[in-house]
């Protein structure tokens, strides 16, 4: 039998060393962010989880701790043909599944942390809409129990006002990340998975839905409707936004997004004073929708590109200009056309938003992945799917809407 090859190769500690010389000043001048070296790593190997708030916040990390990190990543980026050879070739990322059990990267997790390398992952699984930190899947706990190495709790700070996921700007504003507590695994064998669950809630929560800052930009309202999908005078909408303002196609209002981060009506009261409580305001009316009654006319209608996504090679483009009509149980791709393609909510295993709005469906052993315009909102396909999977699993009252 031939012997497995290690995961963990000399190339990523140089390849690391040299990309964190390059990169600290490319965050310093983006995000305007100050990065604390953690002093009291020394020489040996830690699970570092993270809030996840940028794009970048892998890098912050990286410019944190020395020597190579294995980070946990989607499989979009083994995806992309040569660029993933090269971030394979690069770093070694562990691919996971979004949304889904992967036993596999549970494996290579083990592999790397017995190898001596340090594992990052941001247990969160998705970037915060809201500006706090999301739902934690407590599976992560025994997790972590079982690498049988320190966990470094590491804190993003300031990125939410900095950069919404739902933006394609920075502001100009402040950040700051750090470690902000380590737990040992003398410790971690004295707590239940429960408690260390809840340990590891309160370490990383963040909440920036708050006027705590100021973050200058000509456009901090652009594109906010990727993220919001629910008008409180309306209901199920469809939004626009341009500069520092967007409005609700259905009735016309419009709101302005501040420097403080801030929402006011323009010339109405609006309900809500930050994005956090929209946001919420969104999750319950949803949670009260049965959607197994919204079946007999769609509840959005898109116009998107599809391709399928060959895990761990490459994609291909499916359908370049597609009508996708969302309905309370199922998707419909060209509907009334001949090439009409129904997806039925029962064979989808899972739904994600991958990045700012790129939408991920697993369906049976295919992966397609959908984009549409920089409007479109993938999250109300997340949304809308969790929800008709709580009702039919005669869970009516569960909360979790797939982030």
């Amino acid at each position: 039998m031939a012997k497995r090859k290690k995961w963990i190769k000399p190339r990523h500690r140089i390849i690391q060393a040299i990309a964190k010389l390059v990169l600290w000043p490319v965050c310093k001048l983006k995000y305007g962010i100050t990065i604390e070296k953690f002093k009291e790593q020394e020489n040996r190997p830690y699970l570092i989880l993270y809030n996840h708030q940028t794009a970048f916040d892998q890098f912050f990390m990286g410019i944190s701790f020395k020597g190579p990190i294995y980070y946990v990543a989607t499989e979009d980026i083994f995806s992309m043909g040569f660029i993933s050879s090269l971030l394979r070739f690069a770093v070694e990322p562990i691919p996971i599944k979004k949304q889904t059990t992967d036993v596999g990267a549970v494996m290579n997790c083990f592999r790397v942390a017995k190898e001596g390398g340090t594992i990052c992952m941001a247990p969160e699984g998705n970037r915060t809409y809201s500006g706090r930190t999301e739902y934690i899947n407590p599976a992560v706990a025994p997790l972590a129990r079982k690498l049988k190495v320190p966990i470094a709790l590491y804190k993003i700070e300031g990125g939410y006002g900095v950069q919404p996921r739902w933006s394609d700007k920075t502001r100009k504003g402040k950040m700051c990340s750090y470690v902000s507590e380590v737990i040992m695994p003398e410790e971690i064998s004295q707590m239940t998975d429960e408690e260390l669950a809840e340990r590891i809630n309160k370490g990383l929560f963040v909440d920036e839905a708050k006027a705590d800052a100021v973050f200058e930009s000509e456009v901090r309202a652009e594109f906010m409707e990727r993220a919001v999908y629910v008008c409180p005078f309306c209901g199920l909408s469809e939004f626009e936004s341009h500069g520092n303002e967007a409005f609700c196609k259905t009735c016309g209002r419009t709101v302005t997004y501040g420097e403080d981060k801030r929402i006011s009506g323009k010339d109405f009261e609006f309900p809500f004073e930050f994005f956090g409580e929209w946001y919420d305001y969104q999750k319950d009316f949803v949670n009260s929708l049965n959607v197994l009654d919204c079946v007999e006319k769609p509840l959005f209608r898109d116009e998107v590109k599809i391709k399928e996504v060959i895990i761990r090679k490459n994609k291909i483009p499916l359908r370049d200009e597609a009508k996708f009509s969302l309905y309370g149980d199922r998707i419909v791709a060209d509907e009334g056309t001949e090439k009409e393609w129904t997806i039925p909510f029962l064979e989808i295993l899972a739904v994600s938003v991958l990045g700012r709005n790129k939408l991920n469906i697993y369906h049976g052993t295919k992966v397609y992945q959908v984009s549409g315009s920089k409007r479109f909102n993938a999250l109300k396909y997340v949304n809308i799917w969790y929800r008709w999977k709580n009702i039919s699993e005669g869970n009516e009252n569960g909360k979790f809407l797939g982030l």
